[in-house]
C-alpha cells in the first residue's frame, strides 16, 4: 500500500485561499487536512471543506460527455452519452451557427468563481472567446461594487495587511461575518481581541461573529453609508480628525467635511433604524482609538447604494489617519495587491481579439429574454451555475429554455443550469489538475499540481476550450499553451517563479509584509498617490463625485412596503459556499431545508410559529421554506440563507426566485439584499419533498438564536 501526502490551493471563493495536504493511497484520496505551516491556514480547513472529498469521490461526478435528446429544463432523462469528439462537434457547430446568424457577440461565456484558480477560469475559456469576438462578460456578480468604489478613493482594491490585525486596538467587522465566510482571519481578530483590542460587528444580523465581539449595531440594511457620514461627523466633532496626514495624502476633505455638517449623530441613527448612543458611543471609539481597523465584508454591497458605501466606510480611516499604523487602516480586499494580470493573459498581445461589446452577468436574466441587441444564441457556462446565483430566477429559466439558444455547460457533477444545456461535459477538480491561486483576502500566491486521475473522460477546462478551438478550425499558437505555460504566463513580472512554486507551493507575493503600515505615507494606487473623497470621474456615470449616501431602492419604497412589508437579505451559510455543496448530503443534512427566519413579532403578526411551512413571495416569484423564529434578525428583517439549488428544493425555487435585476450604483453589481416580500402560511403538503422527490430534512428547533446548523467555528 502506497501513502504519499501532496499540498495544494482549495479552489472555492473564499478570501482565505487555503493550502492543503491530501493523503493518497494507492491512487485514492483518503484525507485532507490544512497545511499547519502556512501562515494563514495554520492548519484548519473550515466546515465546508473538511469534507471537500465528498465532491470529489461521490458517485455523482459526471464521468462523460452527455447531449440532450428531449426537452429543456426535465433534468437527466433529456440526455444521452457521446463520445469527446461527437460533443466537441457538436459544440463548435452550435457557436458556428449562432455566429453565421447573429454575429460573433451572439456568443456569451458565462463563468465566474466556481473555482478561483486563475489556470482553469480565467485564462484558456476568456482567451478563446476573446479571440472569437464573443460578448465580454462583465464579472459583477460578487465584488464590482466594492471594486469600483475602493478604485475611486484609493485607486484599486487595498488596505491594510490583514495579518496585522492583530495591532489594532479597535476592529470594526463591517457586514463581515468572518466566521462563516472568512474563517480564518478570525484568530488574528481573537488574538487582538485577546490583547485588549475591541471588536465591534455592524451587520444587521445577529451572526456567530457578532456574538463573539464585544458589541454588535444592526442598522437596517442599505443604510452603511448613512452611518459612515454619521460617525464621521462624531468623530470631527470630537477633534478626531488628523488633519496634517489628510492635508498630505489626501484629496476632497473640504467638501466631505462641509457634507458632513448635514449628518449629524441623530439623523444618522435614524436613518439606519438606530439609537442615538449607539451610533454615539461607536464614534467615541474610533475618535479616540488607534489604530482602528475596518473590514469591510461584501453582503453590504448588495444594495442599490453600495458603491457609496463603501466609498464612505473606506473614508472613515482616511479621516483618522489610522493608515499610519500596522493594523489601521480598512480593507475589503487583497486583490489589487497582486501583481498578476490574467486579463494581459487572456488577451495576449499578438493574438487578434476583436473588439466586442460586454454583458454585464448579474443581468444575464434580461439579456436571455430581450435586453441584448443581437440576441444571445449562444450560451458558454463554466465554473457557475447560474440558475441558483443569479437574480430573478424565473425570467432566467424563461431565457433558457428559448429553442434558439445553444447552451453549453462544463460541470463535475449536474446542477440547475445542466438542466437547460445542449451539451454537458465532464470537468476535472481540483486534485486532478493544474492551477495558480491568488487570493483576496491574504498576500500568498500558491500552485495547485495534479495528484489524482480524472473519474472517466472528466478534462480540465483548459483542455476542453484547447479542443472547442481546434474544431472550430482556429490555429492561432496560443489557443494550444499547455497548462504550465499558461501558469508561467500568469507569473511572469510577479518576482515568484514557477520553480519556486513548485518546491515550497506558495509564496508571498505582493511586496507588502507583515506588520508593515503600507499606507503610513500615502502612495495609494491613485494617479497621484492620494486617497480621494471626491471623484470627478463619477459624475459621468451618474454618481455623486462626493462620498455621500444612496438609499437602497425597493428596501426604501415606501409605497412598496404596503404590500411587501418585510425586507429580505440572503446571507451566506456555514455548510455551502456559494452553490458548490448544495447537492452534497452531508453538506444538506447540517444545512436542513430552506428557512425563512423571523422576528418574533413579524412571526406573531403572522400567525406563523417555529417549523410552520410558509410561502416567500412578491411580484417576481415565490419560493417554499420552513418558518424559523428567530431573535437573531430585527422586526421587518427576514433573511434566508443562499444558494440551495431549486432542483433539490419544495417547489423548485430558490430565494433567487424574488430578487430582481437592478444595478448598484457603482461597479454595475446585483442587489440581492435590496428585495422585499410577503411571507404568508403554506400547507404542509408543500414541504413534504424536497425538489427531487426525497422527504425534506426536518430543521433544528428554534429557541430564538441561531441554531447549531448556522453556526460556526
Amino acid at each position: 500500500m502506497a501513502t504519499t501526502v501532496h499540498p495544494g490551493a482549495c479552489p472555492l471563493d473564499c478570501p482565505d485561499t487555503c493550502v492543503w495536504q491530501l493523503t493518497v493511497t494507492d491512487g485514492r484520496p483518503v484525507a485532507l487536512r490544512g497545511d499547519p505551516g502556512h501562515p494563514f491556514t495554520r492548519g484548519a480547513l473550515c466546515g465546508k471543506v473538511n469534507r471537500y472529498l465528498d465532491a470529489v469521490t461521490g458517485p455523482d461526478r459526471l464521468t462523460t460527455p452527455l447531449v440532450r435528446v428531449g426537452p429543456k429544463g426535465v433534468g437527466p432523462v433529456s440526455y444521452r452519452p457521446a463520445s469527446w469528439d461527437e460533443a466537441v462537434r457538436r459544440v463548435a457547430g452550435g457557436l458556428r451557427a449562432s455566429i453565421d446568424i447573429n454575429g460573433p457577440e451572439s456568443v456569451l461565456p458565462y463563468y465566474f468563481a466556481g473555482t478561483m484558480g486563475l489556470v482553469q477560469g480565467w485564462t484558456m475559456g476568456p482567451r478563446l472567446f476573446a479571440h472569437l469576438g464573443a460578448s465580454r462578460l462583465r464579472t459583477t456578480i460578487c465584488t464590482a461594487a466594492s471594486r469600483a468604489a475602493l478604485g475611486s478613493v484609493y485607486g484599486g482594491s487595498v488596505g491594510f495587511e490583514p495579518e496585522s490585525v492583530v495591532e489594532a486596538k479597535l476592529i470594526v467587522l463591517w457586514g463581515a461575518n468572518l466566521l462563516s465566510t472568512n474563517l480564518h482571519h478570525w484568530p488574528f481578530v481573537r488574538e487582538a481581541q485577546q490583547r485588549g483590542a475591541y471588536v465591534v460587528t455592524i451587520d444587521p444580523l445577529r451572526t456567530d461573529t457578532a456574538a463573539r465581539s464585544d458589541a454588535h449595531v444592526a442598522p437596517l440594511p442599505g443604510t452603511d453609508a448613512a452611518l459612515a457620514l454619521g460617525l464621521m461627523r462624531h468623530v470631527r466633532d470630537l477633534g478626531g480628525v488628523d488633519r496634517p496626514w489628510l492635508a498630505a495624502h489626501t484629496v476632497g476633505w473640504e467638501r466631505l467635511e462641509a457634507r458632513l455638517d448635514e449628518w449629524p449623530v441623530d439623523r444618522a441613527a435614524a436613518e439606519c433604524g438606530l439609537d442615538v448612543d449607539v451610533v454615539r458611543r461607536l464614534g467615541e471609539r474610533i475618535a479616540t482609538t488607534r489604530p482602528t481597523a475596518i473590514r469591510i465584508g461584501l453582503g453590504l454591497q448588495r444594495h442599490a447604494g453600495a458603491g457609496q458605501a463603501v466609498r464612505a466606510i473606506a473614508s472613515i480611516p482616511l479621516v483618522t489617519g489610522d493608515f499610519r499604523y500596522p493594523g489601521g487602516g480598512a480593507l475589503a480586499t487583497t486583490s489589487g495587491h497582486h501583481r498578476i494580470d490574467s486579463d494581459r493573459v487572456a488577451r495576449p498581445a499578438g493574438m487578434p481579439a476583436p473588439p466586442a461589446r460586454s454583458i454585464n452577468m448579474s443581468r444575464l436574466a434580461a439579456a436571455l429574454t430581450g435586453e441584448a441587441d443581437p440576441p444571445v444564441t449562444a450560451l458558454v457556462v463554466f465554473d457557475t451555475n447560474p440558475v441558483a446565483t443569479v437574480p430573478d430566477q424565473n425570467r432566467l429559466r424563461q431565457g433558457l429554455t428559448r429553442a434558439d439558444l445553444f447552451t453549453v455547460v462544463l460541470e463535475q457533477r449536474w446542477t440547475d443550469t445542466c438542466d437547460f444545456a445542449d451539451v454537458v461535459l465532464p470537468a476535472t477538480m481540483q486534485p486532478e489538475h493544474l492551477d495558480l491561486h491568488t487570493s483576496y483576502g491574504h498576500h500568498y500566491t500558491t500552485l495547485n499540481l495534479p495528484v489524482l486521475d480524472p473519474p472517466g473522460q472528466a478534462l480540465p477546462n483548459t483542455e476542453i476550450f484547447r479542443r472547442i478551438a481546434a474544431a472550430l478550425g482556429l490555429d492561432h499558437p496560443r489557443l494550444r499553451d499547455s497548462d504550465e505555460e499558461l501558469a508561467r504566463q500568469l507569473l511572469d513580472g510577479t518576482g515568484v517563479s514557477y520553480e519556486e512554486l513548485t518546491r515550497r507551493t506558495y509564496a508571498r507575493a505582493t511586496g507588502v509584509a507583515v506588520g508593515s503600515a503600507p499606507y503610513a505615507q500615502g502612495g495609494f494606487p491613485s494617479l497621484d498617490g492620494r486617497a480621494r473623497f471626491h471623484d470627478p470621474r463619477l459624475t459621468a456615470q451618474g454618481v455623486d463625485p462626493l462620498v455621500g449616501y444612496t438609499p437602497p431602492v425597493e428596501v426604501g419604497d415606501a409605497t412598496l412596503a404596503r404590500r411587501f412589508p418585510l425586507a429580505l437579505i440572503s446571507p451566506a451559510g456555514r455548510f455551502f459556499l456559494n452553490s458548490t455543496f448544495a447537492s452534497l448530503p452531508w453538506h444538506r443534512g447540517r444545512t436542513g431545508p430552506p428557512r425563512i427566519h423571523l422576528h418574533p413579532v413579524d412571526a406573531a403578526a403572522r400567525g406563523l410559529v417555529d417549523g410552520d411551512p410558509a410561502r416567500v413571495h412578491n411580484d417576481r416569484g415565490e419560493f417554499l421554506a420552513t418558518v424559523a423564529v428567530d431573535d437573531a434578525t430585527r422586526p421587518g428583517l427576514a433573511f434566508t440563507y443562499k444558494a440551495y439549488w431549486a432542483r433539490l428544493s419544495p417547489g423548485g425555487s430558490t430565494v433567487n426566485a424574488v430578487t430582481g435585476v437592478r444595478d448598484t450604483d457603482l461597479g454595475g453589481g446585483p442587489t440581492f439584499h435590496d428585495t422585499r416580500v410577503e411571507v404568508q402560511a403554506a400547507p404542509a403538503d408543500l414541504l413534504s419533498a424536497d425538489g427531487a422527490g426525497r422527504p425534506a430534512p426536518t430543521p433544528p428547533r428554534r429557541r430564538g438564536r441561531l441554531s447549531p446548523a448556522d453556526r460556526c467555528h
